[in-house]
């Protein structure tokens, strides 16, 4: 009775994982597939290999666990994230699998992992903050010049900045940067004030509406 009540748990908690959690925040249905898949696969082999005996189901319920997440990250690339939704899947069939009197140790451990992407994954957690991979039409190889310039583009706040390639043949950097948009503010009672950095570059010299004036 107590492993049906964990099987139960399990297709529960996936479910919540899956159509509550991942689905909604970011509606890739390729990994729902995967996610549902490989736990109840999971689920379904290990409590065979846990009614072998306890050492040897665990173990290889273990090994299982290691050989999926090894196939799965080696066949395409996935998101940080994705990453984390994927094994707390495989997670959740391991722990619905094991034989055990204590019910509800596992149950809390399926909803320890819940709570935790529903916190970790929050789209209001650390909202403001963006990672881009960006591909630059000048080769800078001086960090504070290269940062001014990002700045100067992003209109933001640069926090980190990791050059991944400088081409001097081509005159193009590729750079991994982590930043904050700079968003107006208003102070209270007042007028708006401007973001710390431009939101778009200066307009070139000869463009925009004072050279348009002129030449009128």
């Amino acid at each position: 009775m107590a492993q049906v009540a964990l099987f139960v748990s399990d297709i529960a908690a996936v479910s919540l994982l899956v159509f509550g959690l991942y689905y909604p925040r970011h509606r890739r249905r390729d990994l729902v597939v995967a996610c549902l898949g490989v736990n109840v696969g999971v689920l379904a082999v290990a409590s065979s290999l846990t009614a072998a005996g306890a050492g040897t189901g665990l173990g290889l319920g273990l090994a299982l666990f290691g050989v999926l997440s090894i196939i799965r990250l080696r066949s395409t690339e996935l998101e940080q994230h994705e990453v984390a939704y994927y094994f707390s899947s495989l997670a959740l069939g391991l722990l619905g699998a094991m034989q055990t009197d204590n019910i509800w140790r596992s149950g809390g451990l399926m909803a320890l992992v819940l709570a935790v992407l529903f916190v970790g994954d929050h789209p209001r957690l650390m909202r403001r903050y963006r990672r881009q991979v960006m591909v630059l039409d000048t080769a800078l190889t001086d960090h504070t010049a290269l940062v001014a310039h990002l700045e100067q583009t992003l209109g933001a706040r640069v926090h980190s900045v990791s050059v991944q390639r400088v081409d001097l043949v081509n005159d193009t950097t590729v750079v991994d940067v982590r930043y904050r948009p700079a968003h107006p503010v208003r102070a209270k009672g007042g007028p708006v004030t401007p973001p710390p950095y431009p939101a778009h570059p200066p307009a070139a010299a000869g463009h925009g509406p004072a050279a348009v004036a002129g030449r009128s």
